[in-house]
């Protein structure tokens, strides 16, 4: 019976230091698993980065990976316009293939109580592997931010971290560690300057507040782009695809007068969640077909990287 398979994204806060960003995924990868996907984004001062491996390699490497982060990123001097707590943010793992989501479960509890206790950072069990309910949403966990959860780790029992001490790391914060199913960071580009315009969108569009189900959404300023963005994440690409929420943003764009410039997709993306024509279809301002997961793994596996 083969080994199961888990991908494991984590988010860095760093998306503009090439040389931080590439050790710090080497890092990730160190335990044997596939390094498969690397994005960075300037504007958001984040990259993405996806490894893909046994439990084992992936949670060795997801400790190897925040640790280099945490030597090499300050979050006392980082800014950006994505939400962060932590110089690694986010590490969720996903199960792939056959694979259950109690071993994605298992990963994240092992990996989140060894971050915190060989590096001293504080972590939080989010998604899948939640142990209380509020924190199933990531953004709930990290709410107020590095600075915010910096002033009330230790005197507001709702922000006690699930394992390490009760204080962020003063340079590396929090991180969250969780179990998900595959999501899709997909992001769309308006022409125009006006926040307001993709706040609006997002707003509208995101399940909390009573749009698309599995959506989540911020506006975004690209100030080097000179344009607005609706970032999205998209937890279920089986109860809103990409195509389908591209639809619900550009439609609403149409209606404020406010051109869509193009998509982006953040990172891979299942094959079940691109048909044919996908990249026409949502206007993606880049695409290379070893974006699709089963097509990446396949290809590094076989190179032996």
């Amino acid at each position: 019976m083969p080994a199961p398979l888990l991908e494991c994204v984590p988010n860095i806060s760093d998306g503009r230091d090439p040389a931080v960003v590439a050790a710090v995924a080497q890092a990730f990868a160190s335990a044997g698993a596939v390094l498969l996907d690397v994005e960075s984004d300037r504007d958001h001062h984040r990259s993405v980065i996806t490894i893909a491996g046994t439990p084992r390699q992936v949670v060795d490497g997801a400790v190897a990976g925040t640790r280099a982060a945490r030597e090499r990123i300050d979050l006392t001097k980082h800014e950006g316009a994505h939400p962060r707590m932590g110089a690694t943010d986010v590490v969720p793992f996903v199960p792939l293939g056959d694979t259950s989501m109690d071993v994605a479960r298992a990963a994240a509890d092992e990996a989140a109580e060894r971050i915190a206790r060989e590096l001293g950072i504080p972590t939080y069990l989010y998604g899948d592997a939640a142990r209380r309910p509020e924190r199933r949403d990531l953004a709930k966990v990290r709410e107020g931010q590095f600075e915010g959860i910096r002033d009330l780790i230790g005197t507001d029992p709702a922000r006690a971290p699930d394992f390490g001490p009760k204080a962020v790391h003063p340079t590396a914060g929090a991180t969250a560690v969780g179990a998900r199913f595959f999501l899709i960071a997909f992001n769309v580009n308006l022409v125009t300057r006006d926040l307001g315009v993709a706040k609006k969108i997002a707003k509208e569009i995101r399940e909390r507040d009573g749009g698309m189900p599995g959506v989540k959404a911020l506006g975004f300023d690209l100030a080097e782009k000179g344009w607005a963005q609706v970032s999205m994440n998209l937890v279920d690409f089986r109860k809103t695809s990409p195509i389908a929420a591209y639809d619900a943003v550009a439609s609403r764009a149409a209606a404020a007068g406010v051109e869509v410039a193009g998509s982006e997709l953040v990172g891979l993306i299942p094959k079940a969640a691109c048909p044919d024509g996908f990249p026409q279809r949502v206007r993606l301002l880049a695409w290379d077909p070893d974006q699709v997961i089963e097509t990446r793994w396949e290809r590094r596996k076989a190179a032996g990287s």
